[in-house]
């Protein structure tokens, strides 16, 4: 299987062409160099040039405050909407897979989408990845979700797979954040109305590549396991794992006062990986001591 791999460079992109060569797949990893994706007839040439079986679309703009800045609405819009509407549009015309990276922001604040009561009489504030509930919130999240939007329509053989929190050996991340941050600091005040889980890149390129072998098509949420938790106790944990003796206070979205605002709900619910025969991610905090074991 030949597969041609986006923002081959990123965080997630580089474990991701790890993950395809190790299988012995033929791996074509192309970034910002080699690509401009907002650029159509370029998109069109390189992807008839190489043919692929499937496009794993990891390129994206990531950067979720600097697209608030006015000079970069458009260039967000243009990346992450235009961008991956090219794409779409070239993997229909070839008739290959496509795998979409999306995100946790298309949900922006809707805390109102239980799927389940719980036998505690509460219910599970989790969102389903068929959940249509969307409310996204600035920029990024607006233009992440019409990149969905445009796979859906165009390409018949795609997979979306929606994570949060991510972090990974070859790309800035919370993790190292506040690492760095506690070299300094003795206390570090940090968000404690956002809940979710972290994503380990390594765990995710491993799944990613089980999606694409498959033609089990559709929408996914893909983070690693364990109990949902806010950033707060998120920095907590990778200081207890570190060794390190930081107290962290927490505070409000409001009081944090990021350009872009960011979801308060992030509960993914992946279950449907598993139900679609999918192995599901390790918890993350195996994933966390795992990747301070290589820091």
């Amino acid at each position: 299987m030949r597969i041609l791999v986006t923002g081959a460079k990123g965080q997630l992109g580089i474990d991701v062409c790890a993950e395809i060569k190790k299988r012995g797949y033929e791996c074509i990893g192309i970034d910002i160099e080699e690509l401009d994706i907002t650029d159509k007839n370029a998109v069109d040439t390189l992807l008839n040039r190489v043919n692929p079986d499937a496009v794993i679309h990891c390129a994206a703009w990531t950067a979720v405050d600097a697209a608030e800045e006015t000079e970069n609405i458009k260039k967000c819009f243009e990346v992450n909407a235009r961008g991956t509407m090219n794409v779409a549009e070239a993997c229909r015309d070839l008739d290959c897979k496509m795998l979409y990276l999306s995100t946790d922001y298309v949900f922006g604040d809707n805390r109102s989408v239980p799927n389940k009561l719980c036998p505690d009489g509460k219910f599970d504030l989790s969102i389903s990845p068929d959940c249509e509930d969307f409310e996204p919130q600035g920029v990024y999240a607006k233009s992440k979700l019409i990149g969905e939007i445009a796979v859906k329509e165009f390409v018949k053989k795609h997979f979306i797979v929606r994570i949060s929190w991510v972090f990974g050996k070859n790309g800035k991340n919370f993790v190292d954040t506040m690492l760095k941050l506690a070299k300094t600091h003795d206390e570090l005040r940090v968000v404690n109305d956002q809940v979710g889980r972290p994503t380990y890149t390594p765990d995710l390129a491993r799944l990613l590549v089980d999606i694409i072998e498959s033609e089990r098509y559709g929408i996914y949420h893909a983070t690693n396991e364990g109990e949902n938790i806010n950033w707060a106790d998120y920095a907590r944990e990778i200081f207890r794992l570190a060794g390190l003796n930081t107290k962290v206070t927490g505070i409000s979205t409001e009081e944090y006062g990021a350009p872009a605002q960011r979801p308060l709900n992030s509960r993914l619910d992946t279950s449907k990986l598993e139900e679609c025969g999918f192995k599901l991610l390790p918890e993350w905090k195996d994933a966390l001591k795992r990747y301070l074991s290589v820091l």
